[in-house]
């Protein structure tokens, strides 16, 4: 059999894609390699962005995306993508057991995972405490004493937009100089409850049942500091999904597929939707969008082939 599209993910994009998919009445599969719905927000401890749901655990709404996509009869197949042939007019995708699945057109929605430090009490605290995603997360911490950790463009800006609702945050960077762009660095160093710990790494997040303190260590002078904090937001990158494909779809420098708006890549019939492929915001809400995007893209190239 060969699919009107073949859906690689089932995150949020990846699953709107389905969604839409099925609306449109196009023949679709969805492969998931965890064997469970839902990407990253599924150890996600509380959602309070996604419109209509406010306080919903990540967890609880993958399971309504995939309720949804039950409910309109989407085929889903546990595996991992191995091998694929993706020019000319019908895809091939390999899994890991050995089987092959033909498609008209590819949607991947593999999205991606946050670097970590690899620290003691990091997985621990994961969702309690331990964050990735300030933008997610920052409201459970207004008035509290938090932590940022990089120093890229990410990582000040993050602790620039939790200055405007926590009491108190600190920087911790490994270097002493920020690789995030001078205006935005400027306007973190002029802010009153920031304070920057220059050339310094986290070594312990520490706590009972919640994050309460970390350990930093100053990498020149090899001292320890204790910081009492009640939150860490970790911004030192994110992998995205891509490496199975970087030989046949362009990706830019940190391994993003490049796509725009309408998730288009440059292999005809080949799209990219949610944290996977190129673009300014990351969230739930932005993913499930590309998914939409996505299909209609889809829909386009199906009616001119």
């Amino acid at each position: 059999m060969v699919y009107d599209v073949i859906i690689i993910g089932s995150g949020p994009a990846g699953l709107a894609a389905a969604i839409y998919a099925k609306r449109a009445e196009l023949n679709v599969i969805v492969i998931e390699k965890a064997g469970l719905s839902g990407g990253q927000i599924i150890n996600t401890y509380e959602v309070d962005n996604y419109p209509g749901t406010p306080g919903i655990s990540g967890f609880d709404l993958s399971m309504k995306f995939r309720e949804h996509c039950d409910k309109l009869g989407t085929t889903f197949i546990n595996g991992e993508v191995t091998n694929f042939k993706l020019e000319g007019e019908t895809k091939v995708v390999t899994l890991d057991d050995g089987s092959q699945y033909q498609g008209k057109a590819v949607v991947i929605a593999t999205g991606g995972v946050p670097r970590h430090l690899n620290v003691e009490g990091e997985s621990k605290f994961s969702g309690m405490g331990v964050s990735y995603c300030a933008t997610c997360d920052g409201a459970f911490f207004r008035n509290k004493t938090v932590a940022v950790v990089g120093g890229g463009d990410v990582a000040v800006e993050d602790a620039i937009f939790l200055s405007r609702i926590c009491k108190q945050v600190y920087v911790i960077h490994r270097r002493d100089q920020f690789r995030a762009n001078k205006s935005v660095s400027t306007k973190l160093l002029s802010l009153e409850n920031v304070t920057v710990l220059w050339d310094s790494v986290v070594e312990e997040i520490s706590g009972e049942d919640k994050v309460e303190s970390i350990k930093v260590r100053n990498v020149k002078s090899d001292e320890y500091n204790t910081l009492d904090v009640e939150g860490v937001f970790i911004a030192v990158g994110y992998i995205p999904n891509s490496d199975v494909y970087k030989e046949v779809v362009k990706t830019d420098e940190a391994g993003y597929i490049i796509a725009g708006e309408d998730c288009a890549t440059n292999v005809p019939g080949v799209y990219a939707a949610g944290d996977v492929r190129t673009k300014i915001l990351r969230q739930i809400i932005t993913a499930a969008a590309d998914g939409a995007n996505s299909i209609t893209a889809v829909e386009n190239y199906l009616n001119d082939h």
